[in-house]
């Protein structure tokens, strides 16, 4: 069994990695959050320490390196994005291997940082890329590289997931500390992307705000129109009522069905890295790559056949 230490524990993502610790067969040894609503705990892992200032965890977890039954193995990562760097910093530093949410990072500049520190410390750091592990998206994957295509796939790629007033007043309305709606929602979609059909060749961005983001992608083997969003009034009128989430990928028009399994992605994602398969700095270079890109990319005039068909809609 390995031992755990979880930082971000009142987290909206946080029982997962805490169900996924204990449902691969280890412990949850001690977490950490700023904030003590962290109730989920008890049920999940209720021998766990818990710490609400930094220093003290970190004190905690040094003093368990000289315990050999209790000493540390992993640090889990689920505490807001703009933290994830110094977390991670941390957690290598203690001498463990690291598990981290998505995204990483803002930018390759802090790979490269991270990677130095991993050399420095001689331990890893891991990814949480969940959708590489869908079984959907491994058939797709297999069903790309074996068709013999001489054309490029054309891929729509819809993502509207509803968040209430709270989010836009909550750290993940803070560009500064999410990095915004693209690389805080999508970034996961976007290393999908690149997974399934290759190298990206092309970033166009054809709108963004607050609250939703759209443009246009060229890959390899792929054309993709996408459209992220958090706004309730973008869902289809067939999910209005019905659902708070819409996600759908097209490729030559033929739907990709991979709205289930998604909630136990993370458990066996934590399978795969105790096996010595997760994903690295180096898997996660590209996605990170995509998303810096766009946000810093100027909005541009969209050829009518590379805009997703919702924003053509919004345009009207």
């Amino acid at each position: 069994m390995k031992n755990f230490a979880l930082i971000g524990a009142a987290g909206y993502i946080a029982p997962r990695h805490m169900r996924a610790i204990t449902e691969t067969g280890n412990i949850l040894s001690v977490a950490y959050d700023i904030n003590d609503s962290v109730g989920i705990i008890d049920s999940i892992a209720p021998e766990s320490e818990f710490f609400t200032d930094f220093e003290s965890f970190l004190e905690y977890c040094y003093t368990l390196k000289n315990t050999q039954e209790k000493q540390l193995d992993f640090v889990s990562i689920c505490s807001p994005n703009y933290l994830h760097y110094a977390h991670i910093a941390a957690g290598l530093r203690l001498g463990c291997d690291v598990i981290c949410e998505k995204p990483l990072v803002p930018d390759n500049a802090s790979l490269d940082k991270l990677a130095l520190i991993e050399q420095e410390t001689g331990k890893k750091l891991y990814n949480i890329l969940q959708l590489r592990h869908h079984q959907a998206i491994i058939d797709l994957k297999h069903k790309i590289e074996t068709e013999q295509k001489h054309s490029k796939y054309d891929v729509t790629l819809t993502y509207i997931t509803s968040r209430g007033k709270w989010y836009l007043k909550s750290w993940k309305g803070n560009t500064q500390k999410s990095f915004g709606v693209v690389t805080n929602i999508g970034i996961h979609f976007f290393d999908m992307l690149h997974y399934v059909f290759g190298k990206l060749e092309r970033n166009d961005l054809h709108f963004a705000n607050e609250k939703k983001a759209a443009g246009y992608l060229e890959y390899e083997k792929a054309r993709v129109r996408w459209f992220l969003s958090i706004d309730a009034d973008d869902l289809p009128d067939t999910v209005k009522g019905k659902a708070t989430t819409y996600r759908s990928i097209t490729y030559d028009g033929q739907e990709v069905e991979f709205s289930g399994g998604f909630t136990d992605l993370h458990t066996t994602s934590y399978q795969q890295i105790l096996a010595g398969n997760g994903f690295g700095i180096e898997d996660a270079c590209c996605c990170i790559q995509t998303v810096e890109a766009i946000r810093n990319n100027e909005v541009v005039m969209a050829h009518l056949d590379e805009v997703h068909p919702i924003m053509k809609q919004l345009l009207i």
